[in-house]
């Protein structure tokens, strides 16, 4: 098993479920260490995101041997009251515009 990734001090814009999301979103066939990993979580919180998304909903998965295929309800609207009428595919969207022009800018 890797380490643990190292914390984080302070608050953030994303919450780690948002994360996870994109993550899954990214690639459906994602290992939650990959997951882990990229979101700079443990394993476990991983996996208790993942079945917070799926007892709410958002996210379902599908067993091929040892390994999940995720899907995702992208027209489930996102849970708080200040976000009504915006869905999980808006967040998407706007999270993967985001990757795609931070790909397009130079490296620093």
């Amino acid at each position: 098993m890797g380490a643990v990734p190292e914390p984080h001090a302070g608050w953030t814009f994303l919450t780690n479920h948002a994360r996870v999301l994109a993550a899954i979103a990214d690639d459906p066939q994602t290992r939650i260490r990959d997951i882990a990993a990229h979101c700079r979580l443990t394993e476990r919180a991983v996996q208790r995101i993942i079945a917070d998304l799926e007892e709410a909903g958002y996210l379902s998965h599908t067993r091929h041997g040892r390994s999940n295929t995720y899907r995702i309800e992208a027209g489930i609207p996102l849970r708080h009251p200040a976000e009504a009428g915006l869905t999980v595919a808006t967040l998407l969207g706007v999270l993967a515009q985001h990757d795609e022009q931070r790909g397009k800018q130079p490296h620093r």
